[in-house]
């Protein structure tokens, strides 16, 4: 759907994040019966989440107007990559197992962008785009993990998302990217990014980082990869170049290596 939609990518970011703080925020301020902001670690970890969530969004929202649905979708989805390298920054033991994903994902980004490069140079920055975006969403899982372990699902994701929203609008506003002025057809499909992709998504990944780690919430980004390219060739006539196809593999394999070792290690500790 972003994609197809002819809005500006930073546009189309900063309306799902904050449409969906704006229907948030009223279903918080009916159960709170007041409005009180959490104080502490929590609090600062959730505004830091939104700022990488911004980030995130910025980043890779922008690349599908660069490269293919498939490119970014692998590029993005390696998010657990990165929340495992962060992860082991903070002190985390990485298995061997886990390392040897992170070498077969970045075989796999040096395969896709070698491929796009040969494409144009227009795909060569959707890909730096989209990997970027995946570094950016490999920190909001990680600072989300933390977050929600004082937060509730709601206080979270109401100051995440605005948060998210109050950061991109100056961006928007600095890069003279119109936040209006869009078909009707696009404002439905903006609605249903909000709907579908931000508030079911997005809210039902914060849901569970209570009771499941980050890199495992991570791993259902994964089925985004098959399922995006197949749905980008049938509705938008987008079909990847058959060399893209092997990169597309192996950062699937290495992302699933990573989040498989993480698993197990976390099993036996």
């Amino acid at each position: 759907m972003i994609a197809a939609c002819a809005a500006p990518g930073l546009a189309i970011a900063f309306w799902r994040t904050g449409a969906a703080a704006a229907v948030l925020a009223p279903v918080l301020l009916a159960r709170e019966r007041r409005i009180v902001l959490p104080r502490g670690r929590g609090l600062w970890l959730a505004l830091a989440a939104g700022l990488a969530l911004a980030a995130h969004f910025g980043t890779f929202i922008p690349s599908l107007s660069y490269t293919t649905v498939a490119s970014s979708a692998a590029l993005v989805c390696t998010q657990p990559i990165w929340a495992g390298v962060i992860g082991w920054f903070l002190g985390e033991r990485l298995p061997g197992r886990a390392w040897a994903g992170v070498g077969v994902c970045l075989l796999g980004v040096l395969l896709m962008t070698g491929v796009d490069i040969s494409v144009s140079g227009d795909a060569l920055l959707g890909d730096g785009l989209a990997v970027t975006g995946g570094v950016f969403g490999g920190v909001y899982i990680v600072l989300g993990g933390f977050a929600r372990r004082g937060l509730s699902t709601l206080d979270y994701t109401v100051i995440c998302y605005g948060t998210c929203a109050l950061w991109l609008l100056p961006v928007c506003v600095l890069t003279g990217t119109a936040l209006a002025g869009f078909s009707g057809e696009d404002w439905l499909r903006i609605a249903a990014i909000t709907v579908f992709g931000q508030l079911v998504g997005h809210s039902l990944f914060n849901l569970v980082l209570r009771s499941i780690s980050p890199t495992m919430v991570a791993l259902g980004g994964l089925f985004t990869v098959p399922l995006a390219a197949i749905i980008a060739a049938v509705a938008l006539g987008e079909t990847p170049p058959a060399a893209a196809i092997p990169a597309m593999a192996l950062l699937i394999a290495g992302t699933a290596l990573v989040i498989s070792a993480r698993a197990r290690a976390a099993a036996a500790s």
